[in-house]
């Protein structure tokens, strides 16, 4: 799995011109699957996501995670993560797993984060998304189990 996490102010996201998710602060969350992915690397990525510490504290240190600061996640699908440009200017995607088994363990990982309490909006898995972001910092993270 790869994502890419982002330090959010107010994040929405529509679908067709329909508001499906909003979160005021907290983390928007870029998640790809990859071919092979299995549960294990979903627990590991929940887990990374929710105690990550890049929110300031008090001194203005990035030290708090996003359920320290009561904050939410946006968790958006985007097989793209796994685009491939090292050959020509067209991306290839075989890296990515198949919609089906990629949809369960994008699904698996929303359910995991709120296990550990913290609110967790979703995205459409496979939709033409459209996603207005209010990068606070900007802080952005890569992470890929």
């Amino acid at each position: 799995m790869r994502a890419v996490i982002q330090r959010t102010g107010k994040t929405s996201l529509s679908v067709d011109g329909k508001l499906i998710s909003e979160i005021p602060y907290g983390l928007a969350v870029y998640l790809g699957v990859k071919a092979g992915d299995t549960l294990l690397q979903a627990q590991a990525m929940a887990k990374k996501i929710v105690q990550l510490r890049i929110f300031e504290d008090e001194n203005g240190k990035m030290n708090k995670s996003v359920k320290d600061v009561k904050g939410e996640i946006l968790l958006i699908s985007q097989f793209t993560l796994l685009g491939d440009c090292s050959h020509g200017n067209r991306p290839s995607f075989i890296a990515a797993e198949r919609p089906d088994k990629a949809n369960e363990l994008y699904e698996y990982t929303a359910s995991l984060l709120r296990e550990y309490e913290v609110p967790v909006k979703q995205g459409v898995f496979g939709a033409d998304m459209k996603i207005t972001q209010y990068n606070d910092g900007p802080v952005t993270i890569i992470y890929e189990t």
